[in-house]
């Protein structure tokens, strides 16, 4: 399930027709859902109305044919509770939700913020653990008292790139969440692990190879995995760089599928640290493995 990135227009607003053409496109190529206003679709850049425009397009552009997730991130709670109540009315089948913005401190206030959005809806939930990002980690142990709590917190995508947590909260809920891999680059070693999904980047430029990558990792075909794994994985590693978005868009305009435009305090790459990635980039799609 791609995390999208949103496009823009070279005046800054919303570019609609592409957002409506880049999901179609995904979903034509086997992603199996969309999540839009998560980070990497520079969710913090958009404002309320914005983030509905979003859902809306892309519920509108793919229809029942897959699952359309919101990213439910907010400054307060009271914001975030709007949000994920809007998400629901507006037709999204499920909630990927954040801690707050800026703010983090202990379990007890992040918990708290959790299920007062878990509970605004009766949509399924999926918590986004991403502690370099938010500031927030959420412990195996915390993840599990939430779901033991929360019927319709369903999925967890853990983007801490330690695998090890992807073990521990298997140990302490079995099967009661579904994991999600959160970082590209170590889809392979999260499957291995027992994570069953992934919420990708990559994919916004190569959904084909991204999703056959999953497919021979969720099948356990580690050889064919390794071999697709090891000519995409320097890509994958543009994606979790600080400027992963201007990086994943980088990586859309060389394939045909979008434009640099970011949002400040985004800026588009220039001078030397655009050209090595554009060589990384087209070294790679050089090198492109016929699937």
């Amino acid at each position: 399930m791609p995390a999208i990135t949103t496009g823009f227009k070279k005046d800054l607003t919303l570019d609609g027709s592409h957002i409506a053409r880049q999901v179609n496109w995904l979903v034509d190529n086997g992603c199996t859902g969309i999540v839009a206003n998560g980070t990497l679709g520079e969710a913090t850049s958009l404002s309320f109305d914005e983030k509905i425009q979003v859902l809306q397009t892309c519920i509108e552009a793919v229809g029942s044919r897959v699952p359309v997730v919101a990213g439910i991130g907010a400054m307060t709670t009271a914001q975030a509770v709007t949000l994920a109540q809007k998400a629901a009315s507006v037709g999204c089948s499920g909630l990927m939700v954040l801690p707050p913005y800026l703010y983090s401190t202990d379990w007890p206030e992040m918990k708290a913020h959790i299920a007062a959005i878990i509970e605004a809806t009766e949509l399924p939930c999926m918590l986004y653990n991403d502690p370099v990002a938010y500031g927030t980690d959420f412990f195996p142990e915390q993840i599990a008292e939430l779901a033991n709590e929360h019927s319709n917190l369903c999925a967890v995508k853990e983007a801490t790139t330690d695998v090890r947590r992807i073990t521990a909260i298997r140990a302490l809920v079995g099967e009661r969440l579904s994991i999600a891999v959160g970082m590209d680059d170590v889809l392979v070693e999260g499957i291995a692990a027992g994570a069953i999904g992934w919420v990708a980047g990559t994919a916004n430029a190569l959904p084909a190879e991204c999703v056959t990558l999953f497919n021979y990792a969720i099948q356990g075909d580690y050889d064919q995995a390794f071999e697709l794994y090891k000519w995409i994985i320097p890509l994958m590693r543009l994606n979790a760089v600080p400027k992963f978005v201007q990086m994943t868009k980088l990586m859309q305009s060389v394939v045909g599928w979008g434009n640099t435009t970011v949002r400040p305090p985004r800026l588009e790459l220039e001078g030397t640290e655009l050209q090595t990635a554009l060589n990384i980039i087209k070294t790679a799609l050089s090198q492109r493995t016929k699937l």
